[in-house]
């Protein structure tokens, strides 16, 4: 495993990669400049007018709670998009990934795995499609654990746990279905799925650096390309690329 980081970490300064790696920094970064505006605003909106709102939802019995957690909501809002850039980084790379997948791994399958059948590019939908997903849930899971930032520390514990959970989740499905449908994908990687985890812890810490984060697509992608070969077997060119006519269901 880390040998299959190292070889990711490397690739993504060479010359091939370098590219791909400034139109993915460029990217991402109008992607969090605007969706951290977003969250910015809708934090301010939920310390100035979500409180009342919530209270005649809920009664006059929730109030001490909602006291709380609307102190927490101004203190985020009042961070603004320094907060949101910090919490959005791994849903931005996440769909930052959906669009260079399959640049980033045909770089990855020619230079360390030139004898083996190159995989198959995934239809732009489907990519999408996952990225958005994962970006959604991402999303969703830090807004529900950011209350517990201010809990001894324990919400940046939950935060970076979930990360690698997400992180992992995606990049290898991706990687997976260059080769496999999107069932088989999933299956292989629930059944991998103490590895797949450790391997989203190596991409949770990277994404957790600022600034070095915004290559965290490359490094993901390429990354989770060098696992799935390796979880494939010790005869990986037997698995032949799913020929792909429509985008499937999932």
């Amino acid at each position: 495993m880390i040998d299959a980081a190292v070889k990711a970490l490397s690739q993504i300064l060479s010359p091939p990669m370098r590219s791909i790696l400034w139109r993915s920094i460029a990217l991402a970064l109008v992607l969090v400049t605007v969706l951290a505006i977003g969250l910015q605003r809708l934090l301010s909106w939920l310390a100035t007018s979500g409180e009342g709102w919530a209270e005649a939802l809920l009664g006059p019995g929730f109030q001490t709670p909602l006291n709380v957690l609307f102190w927490i909501i101004s203190i985020a809002a009042g961070l603004g998009i320094v907060l949101g850039g910090i919490l959005l980084m791994p849903a931005i790379t996440s769909l930052v990934a959906s669009v260079f997948v399959d640049e980033v791994a045909d770089h990855v399958e020619r230079e360390h795995y030139p004898a083996e059948p190159p995989g198959v590019a995934l239809p732009l939908g489907l990519a999408m499609r996952e990225g958005i997903k994962t970006a959604l849930l991402t999303i969703l899971v830090y807004l529900i654990v950011l209350p517990f930032v201010f809990v001894a520390g324990a919400g940046f514990l939950i935060f970076f746990i979930a990360t690698a959970w997400l992180m992992g989740r995606e990049y290898f499905e991706l990687a997976a279905m260059r080769f496999r449908s999107p069932e088989e994908a999933k299956a292989m990687r629930r059944q991998n799925a103490a590895t797949v985890f450790a391997a989203g812890l190596i991409i949770a810490a990277f994404v957790s650096i600022p600034i070095v984060n915004l290559a965290t697509p490359l490094f993901g992608m390429a990354f989770m390309v060098h696992m799935h070969k390796r979880l494939s077997g010790p005869r990986p060119e037997l698995i032949e690329p799913v020929r792909r006519t429509s985008v499937p269901t999932v």
